[in-house]
């Protein structure tokens, strides 16, 4: 079984979202999304509009998804493809090159994210309405 990995945050989800998820799905048997906790996602300067677990509810509902994880830093990443036998790393290429120190491990894919969306955009027209 060839597993995939892919890291987020996945803070109001859209259909970017789930072409990443689709695509990154695709490569393998098995997608493993490591979800970012709220501790986590404080210590990248993140604040999210949903707590973990109903984004991890969410996720939960996407048929490409086999199986959610807590993600709480960024160096357990190696441990996760060990510990969850992974084969590829997906990540977005606004993460080109970031983590490519994880191919001594598994395969290392950078997917294209779609342009005219994400989670950014959405909270500043968001911001802009109301």
């Amino acid at each position: 079984m060839k597993k995939v990995i892919t890291y987020g945050t996945f803070d109001l989800i859209h259909y970017g979202h789930l072409y990443l998820l689709k695509r990154a799905r695709e490569l393998g048997d098995y997608l493993i999304v490591g979800l970012s906790t709220d501790k986590f996602n404080k210590v990248k300067g993140k604040t999210c509009y949903m707590p973990f677990e109903k984004r991890k509810e969410l996720l939960e509902g996407i048929k490409y998804v086999d199986l959610i994880i807590p993600e709480d830093s960024w160096e357990q990443k190696i441990d996760d493809i060990k510990n969850y036998e992974v084969s590829v790393f997906v990540m977005g290429d606004d993460w080109k090159n970031k983590f490519d120190y994880l191919k001594e491990y598994c395969e290392v894919i950078y997917l294209s994210r779609t342009p005219e969306i994400s989670t950014t955009k959405i909270k500043e027209i968001i911001g802009k309405k109301f």
